[in-house]
């Protein structure tokens, strides 16, 4: 019997007031939800103690579940400046976390997320939340929808991948089968 390769993404949806995380376990092509919640950071004071706690927490994620691979979803562009810095260092401490272990990285933009997930790049965090409900037999939603964002850039990172490896291996089938037509 052959063994179903099995692997776990950490979604990440970042953030300086809340920052959602999501757990997927991929085994082949079949999702399941590990866990999935949000890191509080709005009561810490300092932008520095926020992201001492975002690197804390994602590294106690790391050590509990042990990712193959972190999916981020990267900041989107916005008229203020100082909320986009603040933003890319929450993104990238939560990145050092992950990187320190050696675990791969990819970021997402918003859209892409929403894209695979819902079929819109511009669906409401409603909507993402509630097809994830649907894909994942999620019992009930969280009231912040951060967590369900980080779900859906696991999600979003898992279909990219499927996609990518399947492109790749119809091509190498292609050329298998069609050897006289590759020069």
């Amino acid at each position: 019997m052959a063994v179903v390769p099995e692997k776990i993404v950490l979604g990440i949806d970042p953030g300086t007031s809340v920052m959602g995380y999501g757990l997927l376990k991929v085994t082949g092509k079949k999702l399941s939800l590990l866990q999935f919640g949000v890191i509080h950071l709005s009561k810490y004071s300092g932008h520095e103690l926020k992201l001492k706690k975002i690197f804390e927490r994602i590294t106690s994620i790391i050590e509990e579940f042990h990712p193959d691979e972190v999916a981020l979803e990267a900041p989107f562009y916005g008229k203020n400046i100082q909320s986009m810095l603040k933003l890319g260092r929450a993104q990238g401490v939560a990145m050092s976390a992950a990187l320190a272990r050696d675990i791969p990285i990819t970021e997402y933009a918003p859209k892409k997320v929403k894209q695979s997930v819902t079929g819109n790049g511009n669906a409401s965090k409603e909507q993402v939340a509630s097809m994830l409900q649907t894909l994942l037999s999620i019992k009930e939603l969280p009231k912040m929808l951060d967590a369900t964002d980080a779900l859906a850039v696991a999600v979003c990172h898992h279909f990219q991948n499927g996609s990518l490896q399947s492109r790749a291996k119809s091509w190498k089938n292609f050329v298998a089968d069609n050897p006289g037509r590759v020069k």
